[in-house]
């Protein structure tokens, strides 16, 4: 199986043409593909580019738990650079379909630098969705494991949720991430963005995304922590959002509507041998997913 590695701030992605897959992708086979030990090692798969009917390119983005993503930012940028590389795409914008919406890419700086219309970053609760009446999900409470915490809820075609920090860190994001990502609120789980207003025009967040876990940095992520700031009155239209693996900048219009722009670095072209999900064959034989160093 050919694929292309890229990252994109540390957050790494495969993207496989589906004509080059041997098999229908499974969720078995995406986790193992994406385990950092027994597979290629990645944040998610990107399968594409496939046919649209309303784009110029479809696209699939896969977690590494096997469940479909309806949005990524990072991805979309991956992408549009997979593209740009085959030459599939010049310096004028182009459309992509994914399971979230509509997007629209540019590529520049010689194919380092992405930008994306990433749509119009909603509050409603029957978006997003949110249980309970509907109404904008803004400065709601929510006692977690012990701690009380002020959030926010928002899509951009997939769920956040911001949760309002003063000091956000991989130990919070590790610890409260896994918990607000399947509390009961959230029916399709979400997100979730821990959030630290820098300035007016700056944000800081630490990120634990849904089926991907702890990551360094996501374009979704900081859309919605950008939209959830600006909609707060907190920042203006123009954020720079700061992540452990780098900076995105983030523009809204006056209806929400937000354009992404970040860096994107190719990793490497490979080939993953056909050994390395044979055990598919005989799945009893080895552990599907290995949670730790001790099975």
């Amino acid at each position: 199986m050919h694929y292309s590695k890229y990252h994109a701030l540390g957050n790494d992605y495969l993207v496989i043409r589906p004509e080059d897959l041997p098999e229908e992708l499974t969720s078995e086979s995406i986790q193992r593909i994406c385990h950092r030990n027994y597979g290629l090692g990645s944040d998610g798969i990107l399968l594409g580019p496939l046919p649209s009917g309303s784009c110029q390119f479809g696209l699939k983005i896969f977690n590494p738990d096997g469940s479909e993503a309806e949005k990524s930012g990072n991805g979309l940028r991956i992408f549009a650079r997979f593209l740009w590389d085959e030459q599939l795409v010049a310096q004028e914008p182009f459309t992509v379909e994914t399971a979230g919406g509509m997007v629209t890419c540019q590529v520049g700086g010689a194919g380092k630098s992405v930008q994306v219309e990433m749509g119009k970053v909603r509050f409603d609760s029957e978006a997003i969705p949110v249980s309970g009446p509907p109404r904008e999900v803004l400065n709601e409470k929510m006692e977690i494991d012990g701690a009380t915490f002020k959030f926010c809820a928002a899509t951009v075609g997939n769920p956040h949720c911001v949760v309002l920090s003063e000091a956000p860190s991989a130990a919070q994001a590790h610890r409260f991430g896994p918990l607000i990502e399947v509390d009961s609120r959230f029916p399709a789980r979400t997100n979730v963005q821990f959030m630290r207003v820098i300035d007016r025009n700056s944000i800081r967040i630490e990120i634990w995304e849904r089926g991907a876990e702890y990551t360094l940095a996501s374009g979704s992520s900081s859309t919605a922590a950008a939209g959830v700031a600006h909609r707060l009155g907190l920042c203006d239209s123009k954020i720079t959002v700061h992540m452990p693996g780098g900076q995105l900048a983030i523009d809204f219009d006056a209806d929400f509507a937000a354009t992404m722009t970040g860096p994107v670095t190719k990793v490497s072209n490979g080939e993953m041998a056909a050994e390395c999900l044979e055990w598919l064959a005989n799945p009893d034989s080895q552990f599907l997913v290995v949670e730790d160093h001790n099975p």
